[in-house]
Protein backbone atom coordinates (compact mmCIF):
# COMPACT_ATOMS: atom_id res chain seq x y z
CA UNK A 1 0.00 0.00 0.00
CA UNK A 2 1.40 3.55 -0.81
CA UNK A 3 1.82 6.66 1.64
CA UNK A 4 -0.88 8.43 0.15
CA UNK A 5 -3.48 5.49 0.55
CA UNK A 6 -2.40 5.12 3.93
CA UNK A 7 -2.62 8.94 4.90
CA UNK A 8 -5.54 8.76 3.23
CA UNK A 9 -7.43 5.91 5.24
CA UNK A 10 -5.69 7.33 8.50
CA UNK A 11 -6.81 11.09 7.82
CA UNK A 12 -10.56 9.38 7.02
CA UNK A 13 -10.80 7.28 9.97
CA UNK A 14 -10.13 10.44 12.28
CA UNK A 15 -12.77 12.24 10.34
CA UNK A 16 -15.33 9.08 10.65
CA UNK A 17 -14.34 9.31 14.53
CA UNK A 18 -14.65 12.71 14.92
CA UNK A 19 -18.27 12.68 13.27
CA UNK A 20 -19.27 9.65 15.08
CA UNK A 21 -17.74 11.46 18.61
CA UNK A 22 -20.42 14.58 17.80
CA UNK A 23 -23.26 12.28 16.34
CA UNK A 24 -23.03 10.12 20.18
CA UNK A 25 -23.32 13.17 21.97
CA UNK A 26 -25.74 15.05 20.45
CA UNK A 27 -28.78 16.05 22.06
CA UNK A 28 -30.88 13.87 19.97
CA UNK A 29 -28.55 11.22 20.97
CA UNK A 30 -28.79 11.55 24.25
CA UNK A 31 -32.67 11.42 24.46
CA UNK A 32 -32.43 7.98 22.72
CA UNK A 33 -29.97 6.74 25.48
CA UNK A 34 -32.38 8.11 27.97
CA UNK A 35 -35.59 6.35 26.29
CA UNK A 36 -33.91 3.07 25.79
CA UNK A 37 -32.91 2.54 29.34
CA UNK A 38 -36.29 3.63 30.67
CA UNK A 39 -37.84 1.17 28.61
CA UNK A 40 -35.09 -1.35 29.84
CA UNK A 41 -35.11 -0.48 33.13
CA UNK A 42 -39.57 -0.89 32.82
CA UNK A 43 -38.68 -4.17 31.05
CA UNK A 44 -36.85 -5.27 34.27
CA UNK A 45 -39.26 -4.27 36.59
CA UNK A 46 -41.64 -6.47 34.95
CA UNK A 47 -39.34 -9.14 34.91
CA UNK A 48 -38.76 -9.13 38.39
CA UNK A 49 -42.55 -8.79 39.11
CA UNK A 50 -42.85 -12.22 37.25
CA UNK A 51 -39.82 -13.94 39.25
CA UNK A 52 -41.43 -12.92 42.28
CA UNK A 53 -44.83 -14.56 41.59
CA UNK A 54 -43.01 -17.45 40.21
CA UNK A 55 -41.31 -17.92 43.41
CA UNK A 56 -44.36 -17.40 46.02
CA UNK A 57 -45.64 -20.28 43.72
CA UNK A 58 -42.03 -22.67 43.90
CA UNK A 59 -43.05 -21.78 47.85
CA UNK A 60 -46.19 -22.87 48.04
CA UNK A 61 -45.39 -25.98 45.98
CA UNK A 62 -43.08 -27.03 48.20
CA UNK A 63 -45.01 -26.47 51.05
CA UNK A 64 -47.51 -28.68 49.73
CA UNK A 65 -44.78 -31.34 48.83
CA UNK A 66 -43.35 -30.84 52.52
CA UNK A 67 -47.12 -31.59 54.09
CA UNK A 68 -47.67 -34.56 51.63
CA UNK A 69 -44.64 -36.62 52.58
CA UNK A 70 -44.96 -35.89 56.47
CA UNK A 71 -48.18 -37.24 56.18
CA UNK A 72 -46.90 -40.07 54.24
CA UNK A 73 -44.40 -40.56 56.77
CA UNK A 74 -47.07 -40.42 59.22
CA UNK A 75 -48.95 -43.11 58.15
CA UNK A 76 -46.13 -45.50 57.46
CA UNK A 77 -44.64 -45.13 60.71
CA UNK A 78 -48.51 -45.78 62.31
CA UNK A 79 -48.50 -48.84 59.87
CA UNK A 80 -45.23 -50.15 61.27
CA UNK A 81 -46.50 -49.89 65.01
CA UNK A 82 -49.29 -51.73 63.91
CA UNK A 83 -47.71 -54.28 62.32
CA UNK A 84 -45.45 -54.08 65.64
CA UNK A 85 -47.82 -54.24 68.00
CA UNK A 86 -49.74 -57.33 66.02
CA UNK A 87 -46.64 -59.43 65.97
CA UNK A 88 -46.24 -58.66 69.84
CA UNK A 89 -49.48 -60.41 70.37
CA UNK A 90 -48.92 -63.05 68.54
CA UNK A 91 -45.83 -63.58 70.39
CA UNK A 92 -47.54 -63.31 73.59
CA UNK A 93 -50.22 -65.98 72.86
CA UNK A 94 -47.61 -68.27 71.93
Amino acid sequence: MSLWVKGALFVGGMAASTLGIKALTSRTAKKVYTHTTAAALRGKESVMESVTKVRESCGDILADAKDINDRQAAEETADIIEDTAEAAAEENEN
